[in-house]
């Protein structure tokens, strides 16, 4: 689950709203965490707190009922309009690829409107 020979894509429309610097942070975490065994299933959601410093931004790795939904920080010190719409990510273990895209659960229906 979750091997790091894996190839790495993230969803056009994650990447219109997601800066690349924060989703390569999150397949770091996804990698960090595999390493220390601490994912328990696929796929895994990630969900962003409102709060922020300059340069550090909060997100939660949730893997339902499994195991304890934990924190951690992504440094990022560009603008951060992706914040405050509660956005939720979803991680999947897809065969060849980790693949980062859009929870279901969001409201798409602002992107891209202008």
């Amino acid at each position: 689950m979750y091997e790091v020979t894996k190839r790495r894509h993230v969803s056009e429309k994650v990447s219109a709203v997601f800066p690349k610097a924060v989703t390569d942070q999150i397949f770091d975490v996804i990698k960090l965490m595999n390493q220390a065994d601490q994912l328990v299933t696929a796929p895994v959601a990630i969900a962003f707190s409102d709060d922020y410093d300059d340069d550090e931004l909060y997100a939660l790795l949730i893997q339902g009922d499994l195991a304890p939904a934990q924190e951690f920080p992504l440094t990022y010190a560009g603008d951060k309009p992706f914040l405050g719409h509660g956005y939720i990510l979803i991680v999947k273990d897809n065969p060849k690829t980790i693949y980062i895209d859009f929870s279901k659960a969001n409201d798409l229906s602002e992107l891209g409107k202008n």
